[in-house]
């Protein structure tokens, strides 16, 4: 019964021959009610990895912030920054200890380190690598007009467009999902952001 009340979400990451792109709608939703029309759920993590998120807001954003606390410590210990599956593994970690009061949040974590990379995390932090990955309520929908029109080495703009076009296809069948989308791309050269109203 509580699950129906779980906030829905539509977030994708791609890589492409020099980077990764992560995308997310805006629409925050519980049940039938759309709560806010204009929500973040990409977050930079250090200067070259970020996550897109869907379910829970809150627990978004204290996760976010708790890895990105501590990659601001490790790069002062090691005077480095933090590779991406170093990221995705620190957060799989606090996920899994969190497992029985969970963070109810599914994450991707994109960045590039040597290479582009894209991991997806659970509620309860499994860690799987892939080159393409979307969550929460609108994945189905998004995920089938991927699989069709992917391509390994695209270039950053054919990857931001079948982005914001998966997004649209979930947004269009998927009421959680909705009122524009986040775009955030990584490469060697930094991170760059974008917003769209539809």
């Amino acid at each position: 019964m509580a699950f129906q009340f779980m906030p829905g979400a539509t977030a994708i990451g791609l890589t492409y021959q020099d980077g990764i792109i992560l995308a997310a709608d805006k629409r925050i939703s519980y049940g039938n009610f759309v709560v806010n029309k204009n929500t973040k759920k990409i977050f930079p993590i250090t200067d070259l990895v970020a996550s897109a998120c869907a379910g829970m807001v809150a627990d978004m954003q204290v996760l976010t912030r708790q890895v990105g606390a501590l990659g601001k410590i490790r790069k002062l210990e090691t005077r480095r920054e933090m590779a991406t599956n170093s990221v995705a593994k620190l957060m799989s970690v606090i996920m899994f200890e969190r497992r029985y009061f969970p963070l109810l949040t599914q994450v991707i974590v994109g960045g590039v380190h040597t290479t582009p990379e894209i991991y997806t995390l659970d509620p309860l932090g499994s860690l799987l690598p892939d080159n393409y990955a979307v969550v929460g309520t609108g994945a189905e929908l998004a995920l089938g007009l991927i699989d069709s029109e992917y391509k390994k080495n695209m270039t950053e703009d054919a990857s931001k467009k079948l982005a914001i076009k998966a997004i649209k296809s979930s947004i269009q069948r998927d009421s959680a999902s909705g009122d524009g989308v986040d775009i955030l791309a990584i490469s060697k050269k930094g991170i760059e952001e974008e917003s769209i109203n539809l």
